[in-house]
């Protein structure tokens, strides 16, 4: 009944029967007769049909949540009969928000030092869309903020709090500024990260705290992106301080500390909350600790 569920959490992810055979590498018809097996099986309908898939039937959403814990629960019993008989091993699939990939790179260097039979992903993704990937199986963990939005039930270890900063051409009337505040560069033509990421809806309520509204000329998914408009000239961002300093490295730009007129935010280590976890996740989450004592204090 294994691959049946795994046939189904697929379909339940991308709601299309053609993406769903295509993501696990079989054919359309496969699937279709795999998913009327498993509602065989249990004796419901899970899938409203038509011409197309038409989203999962009350039964079928309850059928998810057992699908999620049944799926997760065997792939830990593998991985942990996998870490008996050859010691840790396997794919470690890590996501992380754009503004922590110097961070995820930090730890999973840290990682793999000590378990090079692990092979690592990480990939890059909004706060929203990390949970949903762990909901989905999609990634064992993920890097992302802690204490700004609801993450519901995970287990997290915090690794640093975040820092903003502005980030101007050498040219710029800021530029030899020791310090600027929110509102005195809200009139500058910003480039910032899009409204689906966290760290933009950060940014929009220290504005609002400062009693100002900013629309940007420019906005993008990717913090390189903000980087090389900087890098012309014409504009200004705003970005955590350390991937700041990582993406300014060798740039005639200038990286100015911004007042800071709220509590910084926790970034940290999230996981499903399942006990027990995967001997590599486990492993993982011991690193992270390891890593937070000396990430804090440097941004």
């Amino acid at each position: 009944m294994i691959d049946k569920l795994e046939m189904f959490l697929a379909l339940a992810r991308e709601s299309h029967f053609g993406r769903a055979a295509d993501s696990l590498g079989i054919t359309q018809p496969s699937l279709s007769a795999g998913i009327k097996q498993l509602e065989a099986q249990l004796g419901v309908q899970l899938v409203w049909r038509g011409s197309r898939f038409g989203g999962l039937t009350p039964e079928g959403q309850r059928v998810l949540q057992w699908a999620r814990q049944i799926v997760g629960d065997t792939r830990t019993m593998r991985e942990e009969m996998r870490a008996v008989r050859h010691g840790l091993s396997g794919n470690l699939r890590l996501a992380a928000i754009p503004t922590a990939l110097t961070v995820a790179a930090d730890l999973t260097a840290r990682f793999v030092r000590k378990n090079p039979g692990v092979r690592i992903t990480v990939l890059s993704a909004t706060s929203i869309g990390i949970l949903k990937m762990l909901e989905d199986l999609e990634v064992d963990a993920g890097i992302s903020y802690l204490d700004n939005e609801p993450l519901g039930r995970v287990v997290s270890v915090p690794l640093y709090r975040e820092s903003y900063s502005f980030v101007c051409a050498a040219g710029s009337a800021f530029a030899k500024r020791a310090q600027v505040g929110w509102a005195e560069i809200a009139a500058e033509p910003l480039c910032l990260l899009t409204q689906d990421m966290q760290n933009r809806r950060i940014i929009n309520s220290h504005f609002l705290e400062a009693g100002v509204d900013v629309i940007p000329a420019v906005e993008s998914n990717s913090t390189v992106v903000l980087m090389s408009h900087v890098e012309t000239g014409e504009w200004a961002t705003i970005l955590p301080r350390r991937v700041a300093v990582f993406l300014a490295a060798s740039k005639k730009v200038r990286i100015i500390p911004l007042e800071q007129n709220a509590p910084p935010h926790t970034i940290g280590l999230i996981a499903p909350w399942r006990e027990p976890h995967t001997p590599v996740l486990t492993a993982l989450l011991a690193e992270a600790k390891g890593l937070a004592d000396l990430v804090e204090g440097q941004v």
